[in-house]
């Protein structure tokens, strides 16, 4: 799968925007980034394995809080993106 990587995660991803992942679910995904990019997991999923709330992950554009959350089944040629929420308001 493709993973698009947001600006602040990048430093883990030696400045890369997109970076290639396995894993047949998004939580497998999530160890094959660790492996490859140490340290990147922990700023996305908390310890018990949770998408943190302040993370939004969307599989083809479908935020996967409205499917199955970590356990997402992924399919080659899917597009993961990680997206930091904004919060602000004037």
């Amino acid at each position: 799968v493709r993973v698009r990587v947001p600006t602040p995660l990048r430093k883990f991803t030696q400045g890369s925007d997109e970076v290639d992942a396995s894993g047949n679910t998004i939580s497998a995904m999530f160890d094959d980034l660790e492996q490859n990019h140490p340290g990147i997991k922990e700023r996305v999923v908390d310890e018990s394995g949770k998408v943190r709330r302040f993370v939004n992950v969307y599989v083809n554009g479908d935020d996967i809080r409205f499917l199955k959350n970590v356990d997402t089944t992924l399919n080659d040629g899917d597009n993961i993106s990680i997206v930091p929420a904004i919060a602000g308001g004037m």
